[in-house]
C-alpha cells in the first residue's frame, strides 16, 4: 500500500509516533523519522527496522521550539531529493492546569509546539510536495480539541486550532494535489495518558462505546490510510479514533 513512498513523520521517538513509524514501515515505506532528540536506543530500533523491513529509515533530528532548526531539518531532507509522498504530523505536549493557573508561558510554549511550529515545517514540506503535484498532509488533533476537558485549556485551544487550519489548506492545496486531513484521538495508551489517574482515565472511558483505551497501533493504521491512494477522495477532515465517545 505504501511501497516505495517517502514520507516525513514526527514525534517518532515514542508513543503514536513511534507505532506509526513501525507501521509505515511495515507496509513498504521509506521514512524520515523526527525527533526532538538523539538515543542510542532509537538509533538502533530505526537501524532494526530498517533491515527487518528492506526500507530507508533517515533519522532526523531538531527542536520544535526553534523555527531555525526546523528550516535546518528541511535542509536536510531537501538535500537528499527525493519526492515527498506524506507528512504526519504528530509531536506534540500537553501542559495541564486549571484555567486560573495557567501560564502565558505554557500557552506559548503550548502552541509553539502543538501548533505554530508545525505550520512552518509544514510550509516547507509542501513546498517539496508542489514540485511533484501531489501528497498528503496529516496534523494530530485530539478529542479535546472538539469537546474540551478539565485543565486542559493550553492543549485543547492548540489542538482546535488544527481544525480550521486543516479546511483552509484542504482548500488552498486541493487544486494542487495536495490533501489535508487530521486525526484526533481518545483517550490512547501513550507515556502522554500514563501521568493520569485512573479516575480521569474512566470518567472519559465510561462515556465509550468499547469501554477501553485505545492502542497507539490502531491510530497509527489510520495515518497509514490517510496516507495512501486508499484515501484519495478525502481531505479536509479531522476523523475522530475515540472508541464512540460521545
Amino acid at each position: 500500500m505504501l511501497k516505495g513512498k517517502n514520507i516525513i513523520i514526527t514525534g517518532c521517538l515514542q508513543g503514536i509516533g513511534r507505532a506509526t513509524m513501525n507501521k509505515f514501515a511495515s507496509y513498504g515505506a521509506n521514512i524520515f523519522a523526527c525527533s526532538y532528540k538523539k538515543t542510542d536506543e532509537f538509533e538502533e530500533s530505526i537501524n532494526e527496522l530498517s533491515k527487518n523491513y528492506c526500507v530507508s529509515i533517515i533519522p532526523i533530528y531538531f527542536d520544535m521550539n526553534d523555527n531555525e532548526s526546523i528550516k535546518e531539518a528541511v535542509k536536510e531532507i531537501q538535500k537528499m531529493k527525493i519526492p515527498i509522498n506524506a507528512l504526519i504530523n504528530i509531536a506534540g505536549i500537553a501542559r495541564d492546569a486549571i484555567f486560573h493557573m495557567v501560564t502565558m508561558e505554557q500557552m506559548h510554549e503550548t502552541f509553539q509546539i502543538n501548533f505554530y511550529s508545525q505550520i512552518v515545517f509544514t510550509q516547507y514540506i509542501t513546498k517539496l510536495m508542489l514540485r511533484n503535484g501531489s501528497g498528503s498532509v496529516v496534523f494530530t488533533s485530539s478529542i479535546t480539541g472538539y469537546d474540551g476537558n478539565n485543565g486542559q485549556l493550553a492543549y485543547g485551544a492548540s489542538k482546535a486550532a488544527l481544525h480550521s487550519t486543516v479546511k483552509t489548506l484542504s482548500k488552498e492545496l486541493g487544486p494542487k494535489g495536495i490533501r489535508v486531513n487530521a486525526i484526533a484521538p481518545g483517550v490512547i495508551e501513550t507515556p502522554m495518558t500514563i501521568g493520569l489517574s485512573q479516575e480521569v482515565i474512566n470518567s472519559k472511558l465510561v462515556k465509550s462505546d468499547i469501554g477501553r483505551m485505545g492502542t497507539p497501533d490502531e491510530v497509527a493504521d489510520l495515518y497509514v490510510f490517510l496516507a495512501s491512494d486508499m484515501s484519495s477522495y478525502i481531505t479536509g477532515q479531522v476523523i475522530r479514533i475515540d472508541g464512540g465517545i460521545g
